[in-house]
């Protein structure tokens, strides 16, 4: 694949770029088209030293993480790290809303919108690309439960007559709605179904179906994106190891992903 960088020339009184220019680019031409030398380890144009990248005029050092769209990308694509941000950022604003969660002055219905509303979709920005393990799971899930607490607040014991919080089973009972992780694998389902639909020239597909070079570290494989998908579709019922054909059709594509969204699993 070529890539092109095009630089238009400009006033001299024009601002940042042009006082960032060079005198040589200043006398090249108002349109530049050149090709992008390509990104192997042997390129002297490529790689000026080091732990930076050069491309032409730009020059890329080299990070283990960087946000790009709002999220956390790591150099060993590990996406624990973007996880505990978003908890994080979940608390904040479930702190910013503490005070109307607990108020009597608003109903439960009220309350449950606004953790919908205002500290959900914070919390799940971005997590159809998310690979969860257990570990990952259970604090979403704790999380969301201390959410829940404080909206549904605390039951009278009938035996001793104290007052306790509500145990995992009894707020699944009074939240209606599916729970944190069937949001996730829903949305997650279906994204890989938009991505199983695009040509082989969009990046994302040739990402999904590509395979990298080189010998996997010893030990056992970390868990995949791809594994999640395949996981989620064995739980509503889809066990054909070919699910990129299956999401080409809509209709049933569609299905497991309303499937997945209302599957109560314990």
């Amino acid at each position: 694949m070529e890539f092109f960088w095009t630089g238009m020339d400009q006033n001299p009184k024009g601002g940042h770029f042009t006082r960032a220019c060079s005198a040589k680019e200043e006398e090249e031409e108002n349109t530049i088209t050149t090709p992008m030398p390509d990104l192997d380890s042997n390129s002297d144009q490529a790689m000026s030293h080091p732990g930076r990248l050069r491309l032409k005029l730009l020059s890329f050092e080299e990070v283990e993480k960087f946000k790009y769209l709002g999220a956390t990308v790591t150099n060993i694509n590990d996406t624990r790290e973007e996880i505990k941000r978003r908890i994080n950022m979940g608390n904040a604003c479930y702190y910013s809303v503490e005070k109307l969660l607990s108020s009597s002055l608003l109903s439960k219905n009220l309350k449950v919108r606004i953790y919908k509303t205002v500290i959900l979709p914070v919390l799940l920005y971005g997590c159809e690309t998310w690979t969860l393990a257990l570990r990952e799971e259970h604090g979403l899930r704790v999380f969301e439960n201390k959410v829940l607490r404080k909206i549904f607040g605390a039951k009278r014991d009938e035996v001793t007559g104290e007052w306790r919080k509500l145990r995992n089973t009894e707020l699944q009972a009074l939240y209606s709605s599916p729970d944190i992780i069937r949001n996730i694998k829903s949305r997650r389902l279906r994204w890989a179904g938009h991505v199983a639909r695009m040509g082989e020239s969009r990046n994302a597909y040739r990402v999904l179906v590509g395979r990298p070079e080189g010998k996997r570290p010893l030990g056992r494989p970390r868990r995949r994106w791809e594994d999640n998908i395949k996981m989620d579709l064995r739980e509503v019922g889809y066990d054909d190891r070919d699910w990129i054909n299956l999401a080409q059709d809509r209709d049933r594509w569609r299905a497991y992903v309303r499937g997945a969204m209302n599957l109560r699993v314990p």
